[in-house]
């Protein structure tokens, strides 16, 4: 196990950690969770033994394997599955050693070498490199690759590869979705669930952690502390927990008032003295209870669209790609004011590609396309944010929208995307990555955009700020095509999904679910089981078409039925939580009186979150029955 005792940490003169105590035991699967800059990657580089605790100490086991991903892929000859086998120490040592024996000829040590590779089972190890690859969406062809041909994004999946083919007591994970498309992810959280060894996990990402944290770590003013269970838990716990916290802490103020009033009245009495003095170390005694410190969330929201605008654009048997290369066939694709479509695909598909014939950055090869004359595209992408001018201030690219942009509509407009006085003048030269991002996200929201175009838009925004762009975009009464691989905004937010395959743009009956599967079954090659249901359905005559739909008529009216009483039940269970919050939100229920009521209300609100939980899931999962009929 891992011990932290009375742990400080330092980064220069700003303290992350202060006199920490903690255990990790080998068999969890810990989600580390935090504000930007709060010591979590400093952690990493402790247990890395990359840096030292000032104070206090930090006990580990000698002889554990650590493994994790390097940050930098330099840009060699060796193929993809040739890299990531490098990442397994013994392996690589035993590779060496033999290519030296059969240089020298020497045929104990080729058999002595031999045999060390079968201990590790070192002769699977090839085919287990090219099935980590697979799973990450490396192509047969890329696995064939030079590493230098690779682009950045895949480099990093190789390193990440790397870490994951190291046989290791201890798996640290920096962000590991950072470079990942929704196919990779959902691989990967299948292969953590799996995985024999303690596992840390630095993520933004809600429902990754959820796939199989087995505790978190959330680091807070300088502290760390843990709650046993994965991300949706750890909420839960810290709501209950600064709830008792808040009461405590109201409660000991009380006693301080009692105890201080009592000091004043009698310090000066003499038969009172000796009385005033024990409270006086009472007070110095106590164990002060902290309050709650609420922060303000962020939020945002989107400008109102034009009401009367119904049709945006409209794709008639369109061809796309670059230069001579089509890479998307026979489009045909309406998208109406107020639709959320999900695209679904494996890297390299074309979804990107659709997108950028969306908004007008590429150009249709053939076909027809049909725009609205209110059309307004806001496009958000990677690229967009790597084409900020870094010698330039928020307030400048504010300004650079438009002509006649004051100074003060400019700072306004940015301190409702958390850039706050100095920070609008500030350098773009000297952001991290998720202010980039906040800054090109406010950037498209001056803009009004009636069709949003997000591609991967969450790669550098933490936890609150993905929770924000889920809330304004269910709010959002325009259209939005999203790309992502955080499996919660995509569930959050869309509506329907589309499937970006082999060369072909068509509506995915399913949710995300039923694309795991489709990937588990299609991995290599196109949806051949779909085509050929396409096929059968097609083949169908006319009366045998008339009896499945008088048939779904029948077997849809008891969803309908139930749809309705379950709506109902949301809407009354939704005032009933409107209620509670407003008596929790009385100071008056953490006296000490009330104990016993406000251990029932929270009960209650917990319970009501719960039923409202189940209840949203079957709304969803009778949304999705009657989907299936139509």
């Amino acid at each position: 196990m891992i011990r932290f005792k009375k742990l400080s940490l330092f980064q220069g003169s700003k303290q992350l950690l202060d006199k920490i105590d903690l255990t990790l035991y080998p068999d969890q699967k810990i989600g580390i969770v935090g504000k930007n800059g709060c010591g979590k990657s400093s952690l990493f580089q402790l247990l890395k033994h990359e840096l030292s605790p000032e104070n206090g100490e930090l006990e580990f086991p000698p002889k554990w394997v650590i493994s994790s991903a390097k940050q930098e892929t330099p840009g060699v000859e060796l193929t993809a599955v040739d890299y990531v086998l490098q990442g397994h120490s013994e392996y690589s040592q035993l590779i060496e050693q033999l290519k030296i024996a059969e240089t020298q000829e020497d045929g104990h040590q080729i058999a002595a070498v031999h045999a060390k590779l079968e201990a590790i089972n070192g002769w699977s190890l090839p085919a287990e490199a090219a099935k980590l690859l697979t799973g990450l969406s490396f192509t047969e062809a890329q696995m064939g690759s030079a590493v230098k041909a690779l682009s950045g994004g895949w480099r990093m999946r190789l390193n990440l590869a790397q870490a994951l083919i190291q046989p290791a007591d201890l798996l640290l994970l920096d962000e590991p979705t950072n470079h990942l498309d929704l196919e990779a992810v959902l691989w990967l959280q299948d292969f953590l669930r799996r995985y024999q060894g303690m596992l840390i996990t630095i993520s933004h990402d809600r429902d990754f952690l959820d796939s199989f944290a087995s505790h978190i770590l959330y680091f807070n003013n300088q502290k760390i502390d843990q709650y046993t269970g994965n991300y949706s838990g750890f909420e839960k716990q810290k709501q209950e927990k600064e709830i008792l916290q808040q009461a405590q802490f109201e409660k000991q103020q009380k006693e301080i008032e009692h105890l201080e009033k009592f000091i004043t009245r009698f310090k000066a009495k003499a038969s009172k003295a000796t009385q005033a003095q024990s409270r006086v170390k009472a007070l110095e005694r106590m164990d002060k209870v902290s309050a709650v410190q609420i922060r303000t969330k962020f939020s945002f929201e989107f400008a109102e669209i034009n009401k009367n605008l119904t049709e945006l654009i409209d794709l008639q048997q369109v061809d796309v790609g670059y230069g001579q290369t089509t890479i998307l066939k026979q489009i045909k694709m309406r998208i109406l004011a107020g639709q959320r479509i999900g695209l679904l695909g494996r890297n390299g598909e074309g979804k990107s590609t659709l997108i950028k014939l969306i908004c007008g950055e590429l150009p249709a090869q053939t076909g027809e396309i049909q725009r609205n004359k209110h059309f307004n595209a806001g496009y958000f992408a990677q690229h967009q944010v790597e084409q900020l001018n870094l010698d330039q201030s928020p307030i400048w690219h504010i300004q650079s929208l438009g002509e006649d942009i004051s100074e003060q509509d400019a700072r306004n407009f940015l301190g409702g995307f958390a850039f706050h006085g100095d920070k609008t003048l500030d350098k773009v030269s000297g952001f991290s990555g998720g202010e980039k991002a906040r800054l090109v996200l406010a950037m498209i929201t001056w803009t009004k955009p009636n069709l949003l175009l997000l591609d991967e838009p969450t790669n550098h925004f933490d936890i609150e700020m993905r929770e924000a762009l889920s809330l304004a975009l269910q709010e959002f009464d325009g259209a939005v095509i999203l790309v992502a691989h955080d499996k919660n905004l995509m569930e959050s937010v869309v509506d329907e999904f589309w499937l970006v395959n082999d060369g072909q743009v068509n509506p995915f009956a399913g949710d995300l679910s039923d694309y795991q599967k489709w990937l588990n079954e299609n991995r290599w090659g196109a949806n051949t089981k779909a085509a050929e249901e396409s096929k059968t359905h097609s083949a169908q005559n006319k009366k045998e078409q008339k009896r499945l739909e008088a048939e779904k008529r029948q077997q849809k009216a008891p969803l309908t039925n139930r749809l309705k009483k379950v709506e109902q039940l949301i809407a009354q269970f939704q005032q009933e939580s409107e209620q509670i919050d407003t008596i929790l939100a009385d100071n008056s229920l953490y006296q000490e009186e009330n104990k016993d009521k406000l251990a029932q209300t929270v009960t209650r609100s917990n319970e009501l979150k719960s039923q409202m939980e189940t209840l949203e899931e079957e709304w969803l999962e009778i949304h999705e029955q009657l989907e299936a009929f139509d």
